[in-house]
């Protein structure tokens, strides 16, 4: 792992980060055919969320394209991807905030009984 990987594996590991249970380095199938299989090595992966953290480092500067298109065909699967740069792990507090904001997306706060009804 790189040490980008390592922050963000302390922050998930465990069920640390709101219960949420995070695979390292897990494979995605994405095409099945004639006994064979096509499949990225995701960095993390929450079955539960359906969703891909990927840390991005320097390399990912010259495979944009590719990039994209993985982040397509993974969408297309129903998988939701959250790309996190190398840098933004220097700040372990707004990477945190960073995953729990795509949490949320799928999983919005439920609504407080002390508010009214309309």
């Amino acid at each position: 792992m790189t040490e980008a990987e390592k922050i963000v594996w302390e922050i998930v590991r465990n069920r640390r980060l709101d219960g949420k249970k995070f695979l390292r380095q897990h494979k995605i199938i994405y095409e099945n055919s004639f006994d064979s299989f096509q499949f990225f090595v995701v960095d993390f992966y929450c079955a539960e969320e359906k969703l891909i953290l990927e840390i991005d480092g320097p390399i990912h500067e010259s495979q944009k394209e590719y990039d994209l298109w993985r982040t397509s065909v993974l969408n297309e699967l129903g998988l939701r991807v959250m790309r996190i740069q190398n840098e933004e792990t220097c700040f372990k507090n707004f990477v945190i905030e960073k995953i729990r904001k795509m949490l949320l997306k799928t999983h919005p706060p439920a609504p407080s009984l002390h508010e009214e009804r309309g």
